[in-house]
């Protein structure tokens, strides 16, 4: 019956081949996020082992004209990522510890981009132009992981609000340092050597975008009075994001940059963050199909091959790229602390916590290989999804050790406390009481006196009540 399932999905018609792909990628991510949750690892990871499952390499259930017909879905996705974003960049927060914030977010950024220029370009050899754009993207960092173990903690202090700052302001810097080295790929790759006016044109219609970008958040604000209602709402938010799409797809631009600063300038002329929720309850089988999508291309048996003849394995490149970034990371945020003097503890161990990668890199990623294509392309997302799965594993260990050595949290409260079965019972015949009581106050009262013999059962069972009460401990 299986094999019977991948013929017709390979030969079917392409209207239900696709429909029946899109119901397996679905329900195959979240199923396996059922694991993953298990495991306390975040669903991006469950949704890239997912492509690979259902890929080519494994089981085979999506088949090629599904892949080419979504290739809008790493744009639209990243429009959503990009998006929610901008909502965190209001002016009046960001005004107070702004500048350190910055200082330290463009020192980790940075330098782990410098890093991993130097090892892939000068020591592995590889082309200018996969490793400007690797580069670049070692300076995204995922906040999901951070968070996540964040919340699990109660952590909380100086050095959880720099954290929280830091990867809010990385995407930023981020998505700067992509639409640069884009841009100086494109011209070592058209001219074999950088051309200034190459360089230069790129930026200027990224730029431009930037500016659509901030004139249709104003849009926005003109187009979702208070009184319009939420499914309008949610009707006009997606139909512009999805026009600034098509618009940077002429124009041949990513639409993050634009997609940021038209959240930022919504979010600063409304104050309205409801717009932002809508659209995160929206965007999750969005993000799902996107990430599967990603796993889907993700092409294992590249990994034991070159990017080009006579180079390094791109297994042995993602390791070293692992390890490099990681490096990269903590040294920048060492300096930027160092630079604007953060206490001590924020110094050693902000590193730690920037580890994890996912979303917004294996986005770019995505863009970056359909823009690059050939086996540019192919390398360049191999290795960042490769590393992603690593990232997103040891990710939250380290955010948590980083939480702990830096005394954001405390051991004691975060263990469960385990109770002796006698304390057990206690706990349950608590609860049945105090359940018991609630019934009580929620039945009518009755006007006939109660039968002698139900009345005194009553007043024996009030009685061992209190009596319990007064010798035992509250537990809840």
């Amino acid at each position: 019956m299986f094999a019977q399932l991948v013929d017709y999905l390979h030969s079917g018609s392409s209207a239900s081949v696709g429909i029946i792909t899109v119901a397996l990628m679905l329900l195959f991510g979240f199923g396996l996020t059922r694991i993953t949750r298990l495991l306390k690892l975040p669903n991006v990871t469950a949704y890239i082992v997912t492509g690979i499952l259902i890929g080519p390499y494994c089981l085979n259930l999506v088949p090629d004209i599904v892949i080419e017909n979504t290739a809008f879905l790493p744009s639209i996705a990243l429009s959503f990522i990009a998006f929610s974003t901008g909502q965190f960049f209001r002016l009046n927060a960001l005004r107070g510890n702004g500048s350190k914030v910055l200082i330290i977010t463009v020192f980790e950024a940075c330098v782990a981009s410098v890093f991993v220029f130097i090892a892939a370009y000068f020591v592995l050899g590889m082309d200018l132009a996969f490793s400007t754009v690797l580069a670049a993207l070692a300076s995204a960092t995922a906040p999901a992981s951070t968070m996540m173990t964040i919340r699990q903690t109660g952590a909380h202090g100086d050095f959880v609000n720099t954290l929280l700052q830091v990867v809010a302001l990385d995407d930023v810097v981020g998505l700067l340092a992509y639409s640069v080295a884009i841009s100086i790929a494109l011209a070592s790759l058209r001219s074999g050597d950088i051309d200034f006016d190459h360089v230069i044109f790129p930026i200027l219609i990224n730029f431009a975008s930037v500016i659509i970008g901030a004139l249709l958040g104003v849009l926005l604000k003109i187009l979702i009075p208070p009184k319009r209602s939420t499914d309008n709402r949610l009707i006009i938010s997606v139909a512009v994001l999805f026009g600034f799409c098509g618009i940077c797809e002429v124009m041949g631009v990513s639409p993050l940059l634009g997609c940021m600063f038209m959240a930022t300038v919504y979010i600063n002329i409304t104050d309205d963050d409801k717009l932002f929720k809508q659209l995160n309850y929206f965007s999750p089988p969005i993000l799902l199909l996107f990430f599967v999508r990603s796993g889907v291309n993700f092409d294992l048996g590249a990994l034991a091959g070159g990017h080009q003849d006579g180079e390094t394995s791109l297994l042995t490149l993602g390791i070293i790229y692992f390890i490099v970034r990681i490096a990269g990371k903590y040294a920048g945020a060492f300096l930027g602390c160092l630079i604007t003097r953060k206490n001590y503890l924020v110094r050693n161990y902000l590193g730690l916590a920037l580890i994890p990668q996912a979303g917004v890199a294996i986005g770019l990623a995505e863009l970056g290989a359909r823009t690059l294509g050939g086996s540019t392309g192919s390398a360049l997302r191999t290795v960042i999804l490769a590393s992603s799965v690593l990232y997103e594993l040891v990710g939250p260990a380290c955010a948590k050790i980083s939480l702990s050595l830096s005394h954001s949290y405390d051991k004691d409260q975060v263990e469960e406390k385990k109770l002796s079965p006698k304390d057990e019972d206690k706990l349950i015949v608590n609860l049945l009481i105090e359940r018991i009581r609630e019934i009580q106050r929620e039945l009518p009262e009755h006007s006939q006196p109660e039968p002698v013999e139900i009345q005194g059962r009553n007043n024996k069972v009030q009685n061992n009540m209190k009596h319990f009460h007064s010798n035992n401990v509250n537990y809840y």
